[in-house]
């Protein structure tokens, strides 16, 4: 794990404070900077990216990738220990992704590594299809 250097500065804390207040969303560097921006203190696009991957690595925010493209987006997870422990559905029609919790699917989980010997990581753990909203425009 990186360590969080004592190295704080205003566009952290705001960054860190834009996180916190959007626990539980999936949040992209775009939204970061426009959040920076309205509150006056812009920044570069690398340095959004270069924190967001130092949180992720002090296990402080996921980073799920959100197309094929490589775009990601971010979920705080600080010290909540349930968010840590869910799978995800992602839309393939809307982009939205969605939070679950499922006894089935930890089955699975538990087939994985008791009959193919790989521990599946549940909290990276993103299926594929379209949710209800989407399916519904669609009729």
């Amino acid at each position: 794990m990186a360590r969080l250097s004592n190295y704080n500065t205003k566009q952290r804390d705001l960054i860190l404070e834009y996180l916190k207040a959007s626990q539980g969303e999936h949040v992209t560097a775009d939204m970061i900077l426009k959040y920076l921006a309205v509150h006056k203190t812009p920044v570069g696009k690398a340095t959004v990216y270069r924190y967001l991957d130092l949180l992720e690595k002090n296990e402080m925010v996921r980073k799920y990738q959100t197309d094929e493209r490589g775009k990601s987006c971010y979920q705080y997870i600080g010290d909540i220990h349930n968010c840590r422990y869910h799978y995800h559905l992602k839309c393939v029609e809307c982009g939205t992704l969605f939070h679950i919790t499922c006894e089935e699917l930890d089955h699975v989980s538990e087939h994985m590594l008791k009959e193919h010997g790989f521990l599946v990581d549940d909290s990276r753990t993103v299926y594929y299809g379209t949710c209800e909203s989407c399916r519904k425009k669609k009729l």
